[in-house]
């Protein structure tokens, strides 16, 4: 009867019910493996981003105190005395450019490119456009020197018109 107690269908069930078991135990092992593989790199992803971030803002601040610490360097470049002088040579050169080509002779216009100019200094000075004046210097075309010798050199003002205005054009 020991034959017939392993083919009891009570014995048959035990059976198949442990072979089930095994699997699910084998599929629990595997998942909960790989739920642990996936938050090491999950943790190890975290920490990579927290390391670069953390670059970034020390990057960041590095370059923000640099930036002020040139700022204030050239704030105090544009102090010195020589440098205001050229300054307002510059503005002075610029307002005269203006105002012999678009109206010679015209006092309240001269007063306004007077203006205009000391706006687009001020506007170079702090960073909103390109400095006119190296440009002008790299490639040899309408500075301060050119405007100022084009009126010494000219008696009327037709001339000096014709004079700025190929100066601005070069």
């Amino acid at each position: 009867m020991n034959n017939i107690d392993f083919l009891h269908p009570f014995a048959l069930g035990f059976y198949l019910g442990c072979v089930f078991l095994v699997l699910a135990l084998y599929q629990y092992f595997r998942l909960k493996g790989e739920l642990a593989r996936f938050r090491r790199h999950l943790s190890d992803k975290l920490e990579i981003e927290a390391e670069t971030m953390k670059k970034i803002k020390a990057e960041q601040e590095t370059l923000r105190r640099e930036n002020e610490s040139l700022r204030i360097k050239v704030n105090a470049l544009n102090e010195a005395p020589d440098r205001k002088i050229t300054r307002d040579l510059e503005i002075y050169a610029r307002a005269e450019k203006r105002m012999l080509i678009s109206v010679p002779g015209f006092a309240p216009a001269w007063e306004t490119a007077k203006t205009e100019a000391h706006n687009d200094l001020a506007e170079e000075e702090t960073g909103k456009s390109a400095p006119k004046r190296i440009f002008a210097r790299l490639f040899g075309g309408g500075g301060s020197q050119a405007a100022l010798p084009a009126r010494e050199g000219s008696g009327n003002g037709t001339h000096e018109g014709e004079t700025a205005k190929a100066s601005t054009e070069g």
